[in-house]
């Protein structure tokens, strides 16, 4: 299975749970939702005078540099690239949104920021170059030492660390986009259809509905 693969397999699981990923708390999810509500067009949204008081306090000022987020933007799509199906995470806008996230919930603004400088030193002393301008390949074998916990040596446990909370961030951004759901085929709550107890269920508890409860409640057409 490939890592693409995964990651959906793991998205729709925990969405039937109720819970996009377990990494993810009760906080993740209210910024979750209020980064949803942010990527919606002015004026569509029924805001709360507090909410639009603390999304004009969050999106009044930017945190990452543009070279941290060019270097999230490479690390999103390395993490859920095109394919057939659909689009990148930089396509669904995960690194704007990670932007979002980090000012909303500061307590990511450290790990990601260091974990950011992290990968630069390792690539500087390994390439001679910041992670953003090694190529593509020297990108991949770098995130391959830590993309997988259970085979990273030990020194490599900062990127680690990094590596997971930008993966949660990366997976939870991207299949709660527009793009993702779509991804994942989930459709929401749609309306069903009832035509009352089975017959043989009625029958077995000497039951029957009237002629009225037919024609009014127990059958659609």
């Amino acid at each position: 299975m490939d890592r693409r693969k995964s990651l959906k397999a793991l998205a729709l699981g925990t969405l039937s749970a109720g819970v996009l990923l377990e990494a993810c708390g009760d906080g993740d999810k209210k910024a979750a939702d209020d980064a949803a509500k942010a990527s919606q067009p002015a004026g569509t949204i029924d805001r709360m005078k507090e909410e639009e008081a603390h999304y004009k306090q969050v999106t009044s000022s930017t945190f990452f540099t543009p070279e941290e987020l060019a270097t999230i933007t490479i690390l999103g799509d390395i993490i859920i690239p095109k394919d057939d199906v659909s689009g990148s995470a930089s396509d669904a806008k995960v690194p704007e949104w990670i932007e979002f996230i980090v000012k909303d919930m500061p307590e990511h603004q450290v790990p990601m920021r260091g974990g950011l400088r992290w990968l630069d030193m390792q690539c500087l002393r390994r390439y001679e170059k910041a992670f953003k301008g090694c190529t593509q390949q020297q990108q991949m074998e770098m995130v391959d030492e830590i993309a997988w916990p259970a085979k990273a040596k030990p020194e490599m446990a900062q990127g680690v660390a990094f590596f997971n909370l930008i993966r949660n961030l990366t997976v939870t951004g991207f299949y709660t986009s527009e793009i993702g759901v779509k991804d994942i085929g989930y459709k929401g709550n749609t309306p069903n259809k009832w035509n009352g107890v089975p017959d043989d269920v009625l029958k077995q508890y000497n039951l029957a509905y009237t002629d009225k409860e037919n024609k009014e409640c127990a059958s659609y057409t």
